[in-house]
């Protein structure tokens, strides 16, 4: 059942024992918001399989105390933050549990027993939201999270709205935290080395097939799928698709540029309807998705690229016709 936000927070009230469980490879947001509930709220935070280069950073200059892989059993409750398919939860059992989500796919919804769902630009948006509605200050640790996981998932504000902005300066305004203080905390985060190989490795793996104006490219790499396509996006790739391998199983990283997206190409959707042919998981936003199966990687990568070539094919065609 979706709850408003004074709801989700009222229905939390009920539990003494609260686990804000984050994705596998949790992002800043995932981990600030599962932070910034915690604090406001009470409960633990979880990493179901760690977190990426900059929610450690987060976690380390904020100094959140993190469980890596909590059993849920220990639990009264559990709110899963920022996720929107079991794979991200390595498919752990949930038994009591509710969801707090901005992907514009999310199957765990389904057997929540109550859900917090919107189509902001950031869960730490919706997570204001809740903060405000409860009348909780937003302190300067809450904020500093929160100001970095907005700005990581709209990728520096390249998919934010008018809603985003005002978020934004609403948390700067009553936490007294510069906009600047976060960027140059974000800066000091370490260039992994594997890193840097993954992106050159992605690059030198690439296969580009253009349609009119527009250029799909795919690759795959052993990790960093995610950094990888959105390297490739920000080097002049309107879609990029990045295969990465892990224990037999296949995840494909799609990312869109906005006018790819303006265009009709829905990568969420792409994803989310291809993972039930395959009997796996997929969804997202439509210009940031995945998908996890278990199949042949250069078939996954094909089957995306022919769906999103066919979008991009029939826009061409339509534009032909004005």
């Amino acid at each position: 059942m979706q709850v408003d936000e004074m709801e989700f927070y009222n229905r939390l009230l009920d539990y003494h024992h609260i686990l804000f469980l984050c994705h596998r490879n949790a992002d800043p947001d995932a981990v600030s918001s599962a932070f910034a509930l915690s604090e406001a709220i009470g409960g633990t935070v979880g990493l179901v399989e760690g977190c990426n280069r900059l929610a450690a950073l987060l976690v380390d200059r904020l100094g959140i105390e993190v469980v890596d892989g909590p059993d849920p059993e220990n639990y009264e409750f559990i709110v899963v933050v920022d996720t929107s398919t079991s794979s991200q939860l390595n498919d752990i059992k949930l038994s009591n549990y509710c969801v707090i989500d901005h992907h514009s796919t999310t199957a765990l919804t389904e057997k929540a027993d109550f859900y917090l769902h919107s189509r902001a630009t950031s869960t730490a948006e919706i997570v204001y939201k809740i903060l405000k509605s409860m009348g909780a200050p937003i302190t300067r640790r809450t904020a500093l999270g929160l100001i970095s996981g907005i700005i990581t998932d709209t990728g520096h504000f390249k998919h934010a709205n008018s809603c985003t902005f005002r978020n934004l300066a609403e948390i700067i305004e009553s936490s007294g935290v510069e906009y600047a203080e976060v960027l140059e905390m974000m800066a000091t985060a370490p260039q992994d080395i594997s890193l840097r190989m993954a992106m050159l490795k992605s690059a030198q793996r690439l296969e580009i097939e253009r349609v009119d104006e527009w250029l799909v490219v795919t690759t795959h790499v052993s990790s960093f799928g995610g950094a990888a396509s959105s390297m490739l996006i920000n080097i002049g790739a309107d879609v990029a698709l990045v295969a990465t391998t892990c224990d037999g199983s296949i995840r494909v990283s799609a990312r869109a540029k906005r006018d790819a997206v303006n265009a009709g190409v829905n990568l969420g959707k792409i994803m989310e309807n291809i993972s039930e042919h395959y009997y796996g998981t997929g969804g997202g936003h439509p210009g940031a998705a995945g998908i996890d199966v278990v199949t042949d990687v250069n078939q996954i990568l094909s089957e995306c690229k022919k769906h999103v070539l066919e979008t991009l094919k029939r826009e061409t065609v339509k534009n032909e016709n004005r």
